[in-house]
């Protein structure tokens, strides 16, 4: 995590000195490209004016408040979206407690307590379908009026489109879970990722086709069953390898319980870690039962083939020559 970003969870937390701040409202699940435009205008309005760049975000998910029966299976924790705010320029995090005594606080009470009187906001920054206040009485149009009335700035930042669809996490989410991580990793502007630890699995592997590494996780949003190009870190000593991952029940053997289980291509020597985090970046084919294990096995191996070709486009992509980098501008 940036060294200077700080994270508060509670108003009492607060004190005194976290403003003057430029500072945007949201719950910003899974952290996309619109939400990252917001963060970066935040980091920048905060700079000329030497304010704080703030985000104000809320736990548990209001949802689970006001409508647990819609609220959605979320595709990153606090922690993670204090994590990449920080690399957009946020300098500091704050994380209200939400329950169903602040939901009712109307839209005039949250933006003089809150607001103005803890975070000293001289700049609001929101997305076009911001709503405040209980009942979701609050508007773009009410907070510029009383911007207007309390002495700071209101700035309505636009969406992002991306083929002609606007990024939001529930079109991150839909993604996801249809198994189309690519275009999930376009919206992320980064690759969906599981982080867990590495549990005992039941040996299928080691004795009838690929060794691998088999991952228990907590997150709400899985990828759809399925084999997957993979990049596989270790975040105790911040090591990557190249990897490939199924998602599934293992009908081959008659598995009946959902497993990730992932397959380094150039494995570390030693003992397996003990924690992964796995970034989900094609996906293959699709999980399917086979006759035989020996017939499962040849078709691992040309799942490894075509990662390990991924990979080596990849890795040209990244690391293009001088020829090709003079080619691409």
């Amino acid at each position: 995590m940036p060294a200077a970003i700080r994270i508060y969870r509670s108003l009492e937390e607060l004190g005194n000195g976290v403003g003057p701040c430029a500072v945007t409202i949201g719950n910003f699940d899974g952290v996309h490209a619109g939400h990252r435009r917001i963060f970066r205008r935040v980091a920048q309005i905060a700079a000329e004016h030497r304010w704080k760049a703030t985000v104000l975000t809320f736990d548990p998910h209001p949802t689970k408040v006001v409508a647990p029966e819609r609220l959605p299976r979320l595709l990153s924790t606090p922690l993670e979206r204090s994590v990449w705010m920080g690399e957009e320029g946020i300098e500091q995090v704050v994380v209200l407690p939400f329950s169903r005594e602040f939901s009712q606080l109307s839209p005039a009470d949250f933006v003089a307590q809150v607001l103005i009187r803890r975070l000293e906001a001289r700049a609001v920054l929101i997305g076009e379908n911001f709503r405040f206040g209980r009942g979701h009485a609050g508007d773009a149009t009410l907070l510029c009026e009383l911007g207007r009335k309390l002495g700071f700035l209101t700035e309505v930042v636009s969406g992002v489109s991306l083929r002609r669809r606007l990024v939001s996490s529930s079109e991150v989410r839909r993604l996801v879970e249809a198994g189309r991580v690519a275009l999930a990793s376009r919206l992320l502007e980064r690759a969906y990722a599981l982080e867990g630890e590495v549990v005992p699995g039941r040996g299928i592997g080691s004795k009838h086709t690929v060794p691998t590494l088999n991952l228990a996780t907590s997150a709400e949003v899985l990828p759809a069953a399925g084999v997957y190009v993979t990049r596989t870190t270790v975040p105790a000593t911040g090591r990557t390898f190249d990897s490939v991952t199924n998602i599934g029940c293992r009908p081959t053997f008659g598995g009946e319980t959902l497993s990730i289980e992932t397959f380094l291509l150039d494995p570390p020597e030693g003992d397996p870690p003990r924690r992964i985090r796995v970034a989900f970046l094609r996906r293959l084919r699709e999980e399917r039962r086979w006759e035989a294990a020996e017939q499962l096995r040849e078709q691992i191996w040309k799942d490894v083939a075509r990662a390990r070709a991924y990979f080596r486009r990849w890795a040209r992509w990244v690391h293009p020559s001088s020829r090709e980098a003079e080619l691409a501008h």
